[in-house]
């Protein structure tokens, strides 16, 4: 993995810990704004950065929410996964 990689790996863990502590659902948009206007490669891959991990999460609960609902442990989630069929890359 690249040392670009790596940079934007940490900068987005650290991002999206910050978002969930501050609170501020555009704070990922604020810090890439700010990358932008830095260094527009650096922006790009904090931004693939995030969405895979933001994929990740939404894979990850969709299958918790499937497996809770095989075993009959399921709760109902106000933000209970979207399945979009054929969508994505």
């Amino acid at each position: 993995m690249s040392a670009l990689q790596l940079m934007a790996d940490k900068l987005a863990d650290d991002v999206l810990a910050a978002e969930k502590e501050l609170g501020d659902d555009r704070f990922i948009d604020k810090v890439s704004q700010v990358l932008l206007a830095a260094s527009p490669t650096f922006q790009e891959a904090f931004m693939t950065s995030i969405r895979v991990r933001m994929a990740e999460r939404r894979g990850r609960n969709y299958l918790e929410a499937a497996l809770a609902t095989k075993r009959g442990t399921a709760t109902v989630a106000e933000d209970a996964p979207v399945v979009l069929r054929d969508a994505g890359h």
